[in-house]
């Protein structure tokens, strides 16, 4: 059983994550999804953070071969993004990280603003990882010319251009590893948090990057929906937030998922139903678009971050 120092694994907690970190042992954590709060683009109750030592304790707890996977976006001020995102990615490296991947959240459907540039569609979400990750279960989504026969040789090449050498015939396979380009329906209820991120987003990488049984850590809990994605998925999982409503929420949301439901403070309980088990079925329905990527469908009082 992991060790997690005065902490208990699937459990969330209050307290500020650079704290919490400070307790808990070298090593103890597989993959961290988290997205924190970035550049006064929303009030997270009244609280921000500091990164760096953020990234340096990250690297600490996290075990070799995992992963911290990083959702954040970037404000624009006096008519400039502010940058914030790529210079925590390149902190993220000077703090020992591999940047093993630069993902993009694309957004579905987002709100139109009266600007001079095109509409803002998308979050970065870095993939960083302690070595070489231990574990990748990769995604799959159908190709689109499955079993067609492809002849393998160049036949169309232009002059002066590299030549395979191969002869024959290939068929297409049925599926290929999804890209890393990611296409989701936002999430349009707000359950009392500024910020949240796609369940289908959390579930996808925790499916990726880790395997059953693993220790998921979210410093930034927030509403909660790493520790639901992992709970379903059968990982164990860990969290914190300095906020205590937020705190309050996200164990609301992993109770009701084994349809538990606590007794809530005033505030929380009226962001909520009172006794509606199907608000956390777990994921969105996932289906194929035409593309043959999945794409989250809003259900109605589904979780969707």
């Amino acid at each position: 059983m992991t060790d997690l120092g005065p902490y208990s694994l699937d459990t969330i907690v209050v307290g500020d994550c650079l704290d919490v970190m400070r307790a808990m042992p070298d090593g103890c954590v597989d993959l961290v999804v988290t997205s924190p709060p970035y550049d006064d683009l929303r009030q997270y109750d009244g609280y921000s953070f500091n990164f760096e030592p953020v990234a340096v304790g990250l690297y600490r707890i996290l075990a070799g071969g995992g992963v911290v996977v990083w959702v954040v976006a970037d404000q624009t001020k006096n008519g400039s993004e502010t940058g914030t995102s790529f210079r925590q990615a390149l902190g993220f490296m000077d703090s020992g990280f591999n940047l093993h991947d630069t993902m993009i959240y694309m957004k579905k459907d987002y709100p139109p603003l009266t600007h001079n540039r095109y509409e803002q569609r998308f979050e970065y979400m870095f993939v960083l990882s302690k070595g070489r990750p231990s574990t990748f279960n990769p995604l799959m989504v159908a190709c689109k010319h499955a079993g067609e026969s492809r002849n393998k040789s160049n036949t169309k090449q232009e002059a002066g251009s590299a030549i395979r050498g191969r002869t024959g015939y290939t068929t297409v396979k049925d599926k290929r590893i999804k890209g890393n380009v990611w296409i989701m329906a936002g999430a349009h209820t707000k359950i009392g948090h500024p910020a949240i991120f796609p369940m289908c987003l959390a579930s996808d990488h925790i499916e990726s990057w880790s395997a059953s049984g693993d220790v998921i850590f979210d410093p930034f809990m927030g509403s909660g929906t790493t520790a639901v994605a992992a709970k379903k998925l059968g990982r164990h999982y860990f969290g914190c937030d300095i906020s205590a409503e937020y705190v309050e929420l996200a164990r609301e949301r992993v109770a009701r998922v084994d349809g538990v439901q606590l007794e809530l403070s005033q505030s929380i309980a009226s962001y909520l139903p009172a006794s509606d088990s199907s608000y956390f079925p777990g994921f969105d329905e996932l289906e194929g678009d035409s593309q043959g990527e999945r794409r989250a469908i809003p259900i109605p009082y589904a979780v969707e971050a």
